[in-house]
């Protein structure tokens, strides 16, 4: 929500995009925290070998997760949040889908129902616009904006499926810290190749400085959240989880973009927050933490934390 309500504040109000060097810092930054404890705990032998061994999969990964920021901030310029949140439906068909058919995941009815209730849920909000007849910005190119949204949440949905099932297996520092190390690289030269004139025209103010610094802080937080969620869940549950970010986003625009509130909205909120009780409340006591590709006993997973082979070692152990 932060992110998103920053980026669209740079390009309508400071008339300020450069998709790159949004997330580049942000990239730098994780790199120098979760590379900086990944040197401390395998040494530096052991983080060479790390990149020789297992770079090619975190490369993947970072390229998948660059793609997805730079489409979805890139989209913008061109589109407003009201289509950008429409494009939300695409990212979660893409994690079932992905991991449907590469990781084995068998949905439940429920978890189907629950899905669709919250993606009725937003249809309701999306519905409550449309209908108070307000767009909240003029948007210059809507079909170039929605196709870099579409390929921003195609993006989103790989990663964070590759996501799910690289933090199962290994510790969170070394994910997060190689897919920002790669990451920082493939984003620095993305941004050399298609955002030159950007960097050329661009304004530079303390207004923007503090937004940037504001956008880097937030996404740092949201990659460090990100692998416990899909530790404790899954890929899917963590993309409908961010179906309640669209119902915030469009309240704090009520304030910052002058947006009306529809009385539409709250009947959307409980949809959505309905389907997530539905998703979830069907499961187990481990629930989505119980990974199919690590085995029964989860024996080819990580211990860490938010992980089902942690509570299973140690029932006293809260997942």
């Amino acid at each position: 929500m932060g992110t998103s309500t920053i980026s669209q504040l740079l390009a309508t109000r400071e008339g300020w995009s450069i998709a790159s060097f949004q997330s580049l810092l942000a990239y730098i930054l994780l790199n120098l925290i979760y590379s900086g404890i990944t040197l401390y705990k395998y040494g530096i032998k052991g983080w060479f070998r790390l990149v020789l061994k297992d770079g090619w999969k975190y490369f993947i990964l970072a390229f998948f997760d660059v793609q997805g920021n730079f489409f979805a901030v890139s989209a913008f310029q061109y589109t407003n949040l009201l289509s950008t949140q429409l494009i939300s439906f695409w990212a979660i068909a893409t994690v079932m889908l992905v991991s449907f058919f590469f990781l084995k995941v068998r949905y439940h009815v429920a978890q189907i129902v629950g899905i669709l209730i919250c993606c009725g849920g937003l249809g309701v909000l999306i519905a409550s616009d449309r209908l108070r007849g307000a767009s909240p910005d003029e948007a210059p190119n809507p079909l170039k904006g929605d196709l870099f949204a579409l390929a921003g949440a195609t993006a989103y949905g790989l990663s964070n499926v590759i996501q799910e099932f690289l933090v199962s297996k290994r510790p969170m520092y070394e994910v997060i810290g190689q897919l920002a190390f790669w990451g920082q690289f493939i984003i620095g030269v993305q941004g050399a190749i298609f955002n030159r004139d950007d960097y050329a025209n661009a304004t530079w103010s303390p207004q923007v400085g503090g937004y940037l610094i504001g956008y880097t802080l937030l996404l740092t937080w949201f990659y460090t959240g990100a692998p416990i969620v899909f530790r404790m869940a899954s890929a899917a549950f963590f993309n409908i989880g961010l179906l309640t970010a669209n119902f915030w986003l469009l309240l704090v625009g009520t304030a910052v973009f002058g947006y009306t509130v529809h009385f539409l909205y709250p009947v959307a909120f409980v949809l959505i927050m309905l389907g997530h009780f539905v998703y979830y409340g069907t499961e187990g006591v481990l629930g989505e933490a119980k990974k199919p590709w690590l085995g029964e006993n989860q024996e080819g997973g990580d211990d860490g934390i938010g992980t089902a082979r942690r509570k299973l070692q140690n029932p006293n152990v809260t997942v």
